[in-house]
């Protein structure tokens, strides 16, 4: 029996469903849990949405009934410990849910890894999708063809391009092939219209975005090599301009737009620690040097978080370990 298989009859068999993902949730992990939830509330079952963080403000728009709750450990504990399965997306560490981590790691209810990304935990009861894909948003397309287990529509169709839309990139990643764009024709065919989608995820952000995208422009340097590009955001900066974590989604991505780079690294403060995100050119493989620093990710895309640590504590540590990766 297939994966695929296995997991509808996982569904079928059982009535009620947690869904999560990831702390500071992308909008992969976002359309492809709201995609699930969709999925199971066709067939009848029990369905709550709880993710650790709160739902970044420009993704907001995809929550339209407001279905995704935040982890209150009063309110919820009872419900990770009482549901039949628990569906983990777009993760398959469990640190990836933090407060979360210990109920769920402890319950002896079914676990439910669907996602994309390299070398799972071993904690799972069931594992769906794997490396090859280029979002979890195209795990839940090739579940839902697969399997028929229901038929696609305008409100599903809209999650899963949303996913494969972001995690590739606008289609320009490298697992952009021929057969996503297959997928996205469909999808196209329900009545979406990619131009909105693109602007509510892209050009809804806060004022206080740009001013933060100024500074961190600003505070690109080069090291020695001149082969890695560090832009940098201290907490004060970030309170100066009245800017939420999600207002630096993307900021890494510009070091990489310097002729020469191979290593593009931002880091910033957060009221706890200290963020860093890794973004590479060709093979070099920035999962490995967050997996050096504890994190985690795709090749060309990963990151890394320290606990009650500062910018200056870490920063040359970073640096000199993201050097041996340079080619």
């Amino acid at each position: 029996m297939n994966q695929f298989s296995q997991l509808k009859n996982l569904i079928e068999n059982n009535n009620s469903f947690l869904i999560t993902s990831h702390v500071n949730p992308d909008a992969d992990a976002i359309c492809s849990e709201l995609a699930m939830y969709m999925i199971l509330k066709k067939l009848g079952k029990n369905v709550t949405i709880i993710n650790h963080s709160y739902t970044p403000y420009n993704l907001e728009f995809l929550d339209q009934n407001k279905v995704i709750e935040r982890y209150d450990e009063n309110k919820h504990k009872n419900i990770l410990t009482e549901v039949d399965v628990i569906i983990l997306l777009d993760l398959n560490q469990l640190n990836r849910i933090v407060r979360m981590e210990q109920v769920v790691r402890n319950s002896d209810k079914l676990k439910v890894c669907i996602d994309h990304h390299q070398d799972p935990e071993n904690v799972f009861d069931l594992i769906i999708g794997g490396t090859e894909y280029s979002a979890t948003g195209e795990i839940i397309y090739d579940f839902i063809k697969t399997t028929g287990i229901v038929e696609l529509d305008y409100e599903l169709s809209y999650q899963i391009y949303t996913a494969i839309m972001t995690d590739t990139g606008s289609f320009r990643f490298e697992r952009t092939s021929s057969k996503i764009h297959k997928i996205i024709a469909e999808l196209l065919e329900y009545g979406l219209n990619p131009t909105d989608i693109y602007s509510q995820v892209y050009d809804q952000f806060h004022f206080s975005r740009v001013k933060l995208l100024g500074e961190a422009l600003n505070s690109i340097e080069l090291d020695s090599t001149k082969k890695i590009a560090i832009m940098v955001l201290s907490n004060e900066v970030q309170q100066r301009h009245d800017a939420v974590e999600a207002d630096v989604d993307g900021f890494v991505n510009y070091c990489l737009t310097i002729q020469g780079v191979q290593i593009g690294i931002l880091i910033y403060e957060l009221k706890d620690g200290v963020k860093v995100s890794f973004r590479s050119k060709g093979n070099i493989p920035v999962n490995k040097l967050a997996s050096e620093l504890g994190g985690g990710g795709h090749t060309n895309a990963a990151g890394a978080r320290f606990y009650d640590v500062k910018i200056s504590d870490i920063k040359n540590k970073v640096i000199e370990a993201a050097k041996k990766y340079i080619q």
